[in-house]
């Protein structure tokens, strides 16, 4: 039987026959089954919108996990760190730009956040994943590129249009440009600011919202979640004390995720939380009405309880990185073994479907904790073998 479906219905197994509406001139090389959820992604990302299939076709896959389709390959992680890494050095960039005054060419910003938004459709934990594993080394340029991924993976939970998604992204990726204009002695401060760096900190906003506005091709929603990265709905933000009626959604989203990334960044002078600690004080701000704390809720629910590429330990005293989440069980996702707490030692890599196992988690960690190096683990969770 023939029945036309939403591509947000569509199932691993499903034979698909054409595509019936769509934004574009996407093409399909030939009918054919789904055969990951990668593949419903990819066709998300084309903008296309109800398809035809043909139910008598359809397969059932059996000894499949429906989690395990969302399992990363290395393939996923080297393009994941080759986003980040070209991403950094776009930002080295715009900031060099910015410090002499010179105009913001945008369209390396586009290129390079269209790659982040393809590779979040086709394989959404990759870059989430690289986010968590990456050697945090130059907070300044790293952070702005993982507010631009996070809100990214935000947009695509919420379900929001593919050019609204766009431009958030590149708000993000430029909203801490401003941060060229600080003094180096207040930008890098081991320690707490006093009231009047403090003062001269916050016009780091200013300074990014001037040098956004000039610069050409920048859409209006850019600018807008750009500017309210800080303002909260209390109305004590800043710099302008927007209040929360006039805080919109994106501005909501935007200050999340850089608070997120903010509290679970390690820095020279700082390391960072925990997830569930950063989780922890999302929620607080949130009951403080800084934060709106439904979308605290959908962007916990978003990232996970354990966050791809987060380091946990295991009741068999082993560390290992999470995979892969489990919808079904979110407590018990899919992680990679690679070190034994009691040993002191790395161990063969073992990849472990906690919700078929004996073992489970016994708390989220970080590789500070045991002395690790995450560049190391990243090389070996990357090398094969």
């Amino acid at each position: 039987m023939l029945i036309e479906k939403e591509v947000s219905e569509l199932k691993v197994g499903h034979f698909v026959v054409k595509i019936i509406q769509q934004k574009g001139h996407f093409a399909l090389t030939s009918a054919g089954h789904i055969k990951s959820k990668a593949v419903i992604n990819h066709l998300k990302s084309k903008n296309i919108y109800r398809v035809l299939i043909d139910d008598s076709k359809t397969l059932v896959p059996k000894n499949i996990d429906s989690d395990e389709n969302s399992i990363m390959n290395n393939k996923d992680l080297e393009h994941a760190k080759a986003i980040i890494d070209q991403s950094k050095s776009i930002q080295k960039k715009l900031f060099e730009d910015a410090l002499k005054g010179n105009c913001i060419n945008l369209s390396p910003v586009v290129n390079i956040v269209n790659k982040s938004i393809d590779a979040i459709f086709n394989s959404p934990d990759s870059l989430s994943c690289m986010l968590n594993i990456r050697e945090k080394d130059e907070y300044l340029f790293e952070h702005s590129v993982a507010v631009s991924i996070y809100i990214t993976i935000f947009s695509r939970y919420l379900d929001l249009k593919r050019d609204i998604i766009e431009q958030l992204s590149i708000g993000a990726f430029l909203h801490d440009i401003g941060k060229i204009k600080i003094p180096d002695a207040i930008l890098n401060k081991p320690g707490k600011l006093t009231d009047d760096e403090f003062t001269i900190m916050k016009t780091h906003a200013n300074h990014s919202i001037s040098i956004i506005k000039d610069t050409s091709g920048i859409s209006e929603l850019s600018l807008e979640v750009a500017a309210l990265h800080h303002e909260k709905l209390d109305g004590n933000g800043y710099p302008f004390q927007v209040k929360a009626d006039a805080i919109t959604l994106y501005g909501r989203m935007i200050s999340i995720c850089d608070i997120f990334d903010a509290l679970t960044a390690t820095r020279v002078y700082k390391k960072g939380f925990a997830h569930n600690k950063a989780f922890a004080i999302l929620r607080e701000l949130g009951k403080k009405n800084q934060l709106d704390a439904n979308l605290v809720d959908h962007f916990i629910r978003c990232v996970g309880v354990f966050p791809i590429g987060s380091l946990v330990q295991l009741e068999s005293n082993k560390l290992a990185l999470v995979k892969a989440r489990n919808d079904k069980d979110p407590t018990n996702p899919h992680v990679q073994s690679f070190y034994h707490v009691e040993q002191h030692q790395f161990i063969n890599k073992q990849e472990i479907n906690l919700a078929k196992s004996q073992d489970s988690i016994v708390k989220g960690v970080s590789a500070e904790e045991f002395n690790l190096d995450m560049g190391k683990i990243v090389e070996m969770i990357l090398m094969e073998g």
